[in-house]
């Protein structure tokens, strides 16, 4: 058997083992509360107080982009203006700018209702 097979074999079956796990110990943990006489609607959802995951995903998605896009454009602003290393300009004002929009991301998701 080759050994280039192995590698997609083993990703599914851990895969399937992480999937498998956690909704088994999902189960069990519910059958738990049932047992221990807890009312069954805590698993249906119920009200949520924290903001849903669709609107924080695209406004921390939507800010990456920007940040990124601010950050090649200031890098190529500092390469065109400076005599700085060009290796190291690009990658670094990219992944701070990125970090930066991240950061904002989280602390307006926190205002989110």
């Amino acid at each position: 058997m080759n050994e280039e097979i192995l590698i997609p074999i083993s990703m599914f079956l851990v895969i399937f083992g992480i999937f498998y796990l956690y909704l088994s110990t999902r189960n069990k943990e519910r059958l738990a509360l049932i047992e221990k006489g807890v009312d069954a609607s805590i698993f249906m959802g119920g009200v949520r107080k924290e903001s849903p995951s669709r609107k924080v995903f695209i406004l921390n998605f939507a800010l990456l982009l920007m940040g990124i896009g601010v950050g090649v454009f200031i890098a190529l602003l500092l390469s065109t203006y400076t005599t700085l290393d060009e290796d190291a300009l690009y990658p670094a004002t990219i992944f701070t700018m990125a970090g930066i929009s991240l950061f904002i991301g989280y602390n307006m998701t926190k205002n989110l209702e």
